[in-house]
């Protein structure tokens, strides 16, 4: 499938000219493009802030959330109609700082969706606040004194609960990228993909340049089914690792525990409602 059949033309894009949010969306087409994912198959949900904007300039069914909460209609979603490729599309702030609760427990549930994350290391949306992810002495009109906190690791939380697939990419790196979003899409299960994104508006520490410096792929023998290694490389900070650091394709998916579709692997949508049974719930709940 050719990439432009993802395409919203005439779309106002409202992302900064440089901003690593371009390279995501194009190799977000790319993979899609790669996987002959049809617009109508895929559902694309977000939260607000920078990254959340991606949906609006792809074409595919969107569901556009709440700051923090988009996890939980991705769920639903997945849950409705596990036939779709359900993407969550979020950003640092959004997903680990706002929904930081919800994405431990989707972790936990391992609904069969990929979890995309523009990590940009600074709420860009809000004009500039650190965020999660922000290192030690960043400073920004809020933290005039320096961030302080350790930054969130979200590859090390995310292996520790059990996460079926975790990687880590650079938006600066739009075919390997690509390829490590493929190979999220394809994973039967919670598949978390962190994307180093430089902001070149509100962030002028962690530039392109700077994760270029930075950062390194995984070697070649990285075995991806061994977790404590995993959790060894993911928690290297002076330079960071990229690539698939863990891999675990024996898990069963939140759909695949859900009662409703033993017996029956219809999606919900394609099923009569037992009006009889319902009424009989809802008068139960009543006392009658």
């Amino acid at each position: 499938m050719k990439e432009d059949v993802y395409d919203m033309l005439g779309a106002d894009v409202a992302w900064c000219p440089g901003c690593g949010n371009f390279g995501i969306l194009t190799a977000i087409k790319k993979a899609l493009s790669d996987l002959d994912i049809k617009p109508e198959e895929l559902v694309l949900v977000s939260g607000i802030g920078q990254a959340g904007k991606l949906p609006h300039y792809l074409k595919s069914n969107v569901f556009n959330g709440l700051h923090g909460r988009s996890l939980p209609p991705a769920t639903g979603i997945k849950a409705a109609n596990p036939q779709l490729t359900v993407i969550d599309v979020s950003g640092d702030g959004c997903m680990y700082g706002e929904g930081g609760n919800h994405f431990m427990h989707t972790i936990r549930r391992n609904v069969d969706l990929t979890n995309l994350v523009h990590n940009n290391m600074v709420y860009g949306l809000t004009k500039g606040q650190a965020s999660p992810t922000s290192q030690i002495d960043f400073h920004t009109p809020l933290q005039v004194e320096g961030v302080f906190e350790e930054p969130f690791n979200p590859l090390t939380v995310a292996i520790s609960l059990g996460a079926g697939f975790v990687a880590r990419a650079f938006s600066g790196d739009i075919e390997k990228t690509r390829e490590i979003i493929k190979n999220a899409i394809q994973h039967k299960g919670y598949a978390l993909v962190d994307i180093f994104q430089p902001c070149v508006t509100f962030n002028r520490i962690n530039t392109y340049q700077w994760f270029q410096k930075h950062t390194y792929y995984l070697e070649k023998e990285h075995n991806p089914q061994d977790k404590v290694e995993a959790f060894k490389r993911a928690s290297e900070t002076e330079n960071y690792p990229l690539g698939i650091f863990y891999q675990n394709k024996d898990k069963k998916t939140f759909d695949e525990n859900l009662k409703v579709y033993e017996g029956d692997g219809r999606p919900l949508y394609q099923r009569e409602v037992n009006q009889e049974a319902l009424k009989k719930l809802i008068n139960s709940k009543r006392g009658l």
